[in-house]
């Protein structure tokens, strides 16, 4: 009788990124039947203090110390995982992991954030789990790479070449895109649909997505210009914040061209009612933006993964980095006006979509765990 598999997914609260892939993850994975998956946040379980001091440093740096988080992240960009900073940074969390590996035994090991202490324990076990890895950005760090790792799933055929050039064979590298929600296309959701989120289908729409570390007078100042200058809408997502929430609701209270948004459950049919996208160049969020084919504004993003993300993207032609205000008012003006770049933009960003990315991952893992436990059955045969 064939049991249920167990599978583990690692991941972090650096950010929603991480986690939402984990999320869209558990569903494909569920979905192929006979799949049990269990989420962690390994740091948050075994490190709390360290988790937390982390977060608030890591959340602090964007407008704090920008730039000692991008030294820091550049300088560690091409460790190997056998160095001893390397060795070191992947043991957090060993015994915690240890413990639930020998309770729950599960048959494989997921990342969607780079804490890579599955090795270690393997080793003081005498055990090899199966392990695969989920590269949620577009720009590949080392801290990602181990020679343990049994597949790579990447965002890119850029990310996959750069792998290839490390030695790893290509069979163990798998270009599928990151993760992410199903995306709708615009021809899938009725125009109406705007009505729901307090705004009307007769004008373009630009979705903004607040940043929690930006002043809420910088992000009102900006959407009320993009309203009057490029005559459209905004539609502003504050997430789980509710105090900028309620800040901005009161700022644009007469305003009828502006609708403010806490969390939002839809943000598919949202990406898919509007024309352009205003954010921080977060892997899970541009990803969403592209499977859309919404083109992506990015306001002065921050050194490390981000400004690389922004930087690849924009060299695809597929986003564009603002570092005004008035800049951003301009691009968002011309392809508001111009219907060649919006056409432009739109081929760019198909170019790089792949919208299947969940689903492929969780069918390719269960496969790849089908051969292995071939393999070993054939073994214990012979």
């Amino acid at each position: 009788m064939y049991k249920t598999r167990k599978i583990f997914i690692l991941y972090a609260r650096f950010g929603e990124g991480h986690w939402q892939a984990a999320s869209a993850l558990r569903h494909s994975l569920t979905q192929q039947g006979d799949t049990e998956v269990k989420l962690i946040d390994l740091l948050a379980e075994s490190h709390p203090v360290i988790n937390g001091v982390s977060r608030f440093v890591y959340n602090k740096s964007y407008n704090v110390l920008p730039q000692v988080y991008g030294w820091v992240y550049e300088a560690t960009k091409g460790m190997k995982s056998d160095s001893l900073f390397g060795h070191w940074l992947h043991s957090f969390g060993a015994m915690t992991l240890q413990k639930l590996v020998e309770t729950e035994q599960p048959d494989a090991i997921v990342h969607t954030f780079p804490i890579l202490v599955l090795p270690y324990v393997s080793q003081r076990m005498g055990r090899k789990i199966p392990m695969f890895n989920v590269v949620t950005d577009f720009d590949l760090h080392l801290r990602w790479v181990h020679p343990d790792v049994d597949k790579y799933y990447v965002a890119t055929e850029d990310i996959s070449k750069q792998l290839r050039e490390l030695g790893i064979a290509p069979d163990r590298i798998a270009a599928t895109g990151i993760p992410t929600r199903p995306s709708l296309s615009p021809n899938q959701v009725r125009p109406s649909a705007a009505y729901s989120y307090g705004l009307t289908p007769h004008k373009p729409i630009v979705l903004v997505m607040a940043a929690a570390n930006a002043a809420w007078t910088d992000t009102g100042e900006l959407c009320q210009k993009i309203t009057r200058r490029c005559n459209a809408q905004v539609a502003i997502v504050c997430g789980r914040n509710r105090m900028l929430e309620g800040v901005l609701t009161e700022f644009f209270e007469h305003n009828a061209d502006v609708s403010v948004l806490g969390y939002v459950d839809q943000m598919q049919e949202l990406m898919a009612i509007s024309t352009c996208i205003i954010t921080k160049p977060g892997g899970l969020t541009l990803s969403e933006a592209i499977n859309a084919l919404l083109p992506i504004f990015l306001y002065r993003p921050v050194p490390g993964q981000e400004r690389n993300n922004a930087r690849y993207l924009a060299s695809k032609g597929a986003a564009v980095i603002c570092h005004t205000g008035e800049q951003m008012l301009t691009a968002i003006s011309e392809l508001l006006n111009h219907p060649e770049r919006l056409a432009e933009v739109q081929k760019s960003l198909h170019a790089l979509r792949k919208n299947e990315a969940s689903a492929s991952i969780a069918l390719d893992i269960v496969h790849q765990l089908h051969i292995m436990e071939e393999a070993s059955s054939s073994l214990v045969r012979s």
